[in-house]
């Protein structure tokens, strides 16, 4: 059991796109370990390659629904968003936070329903029909790939309250981080 370091906002790893996977080896097979690891201890529903350092299309997840368990890796993953209206978002039920701008949590609208098309570290292809929170996972984490922040979405005021929150705490420069079981974050 290996957790790594969350990289968190300003880190430039979190905002470049990240790399295809090339070939699943022994080494991403290892990392993988090692970002289910970090995710389960942050605790956390998702966790991407870059938020850990590594530029590459990889995250994973674990989320329950209707009695059913998603946890799985998703490499090279393609998600087809269905549109959505982008009205204000509730701020009761459209909350999101993110392991890379820890203890922050903030409203945003996104899609209801997407389709994950993924590669498992098996070197088998899947695709999931998700909604709900499970779409909003997916889309979270595909952001990360894409080098895009939930914070980067965020509509006014709280773009601006989120910019205030990084600035506070001394983020959005290269070299911060946290290590899931070491520091305690408020969720």
């Amino acid at each position: 059991m290996t957790v790594l370091p969350i990289r968190i906002t300003g880190e430039p790893v979190l905002h470049e796109r990240a790399l295809d996977v090339q070939e699943i080896t022994s080494e991403i097979k290892e990392l993988i370990s090692d970002m289910f690891d970090t995710m389960d201890k942050a605790p956390g529903v998702g966790l991407a390659a870059p938020q850990v350092g590594v530029g590459l299309r990889i995250f994973v997840f674990d989320y329950e629904v209707e009695d059913t368990r998603f946890r799985d890796v998703a490499i090279n993953p393609v998600l087809e968003i269905e549109p959505y209206d982008e009205a204000d978002p509730d701020e009761d039920l459209e909350v999101e936070g993110c392991l890379s701008i820890p203890g922050e949590r903030f409203p945003l609208k996104r899609s209801e329903r997407v389709v994950l098309k993924a590669t498992d570290e098996s070197g088998e292809h899947y695709e999931i029909a998700a909604e709900g929170w499970l779409a909003r996972i997916f889309q979270h984490e595909f952001d990360h790939l894409n080098g895009t922040l939930y914070a980067d979405r965020l509509i006014e005021p709280y773009h601006s309250e989120a910019l205030e929150v990084i600035e506070e705490n001394g983020w959005g420069l290269s070299g911060n981080s946290w290590m899931p079981g070491i520091d305690y974050l408020e969720p």
